[in-house]
């Protein structure tokens, strides 16, 4: 059973950073892409940013210039940076990770941009 699980969600003021972490159980090389999503009150859940298995990156027009994602083969792990945080930045995130045949979810971490 593959599993993903994030971390480093959590409450930050405006204008500030976090880093969020998606780990997996099995080799990321494995899948085509990994991508975050997010889920804010009220709202349906987004694509935020895709990170293909070579590498390229692509965002949301909302998180350009604030938010890059990584990844680090060798951890099984990959990153969303986030800057220059925003209160509509609140969301739960999501990490997901797709194959050609199969995807598969993290549970989310919270993340709150209040001052």
């Amino acid at each position: 059973q593959v599993q993903l699980v994030e971390s480093g969600g959590g409450l930050v003021q405006p204008g500030g950073s976090l880093r969020l972490s998606c780990v997996a159980s099995i080799s990321i090389s494995s899948f085509v892409n990994m991508n975050w999503y997010r889920q804010g009150p009220g709202k349906q859940r987004e694509l935020v940013a895709i990170i293909s298995n070579r590498g390229s990156t692509n965002y949301v027009d909302s998180v350009k210039g604030r938010f890059t994602i990584s990844r680090e083969n060798a951890k099984n792990t990959v990153y969303l940076q986030m800057n220059s945080l925003k209160p509509e930045d609140t969301a739960v995130y999501y990490c997901y990770a797709g194959t050609i045949s199969r995807t598969y979810w993290g549970q989310g971490t919270q993340v709150t941009v209040s001052s």
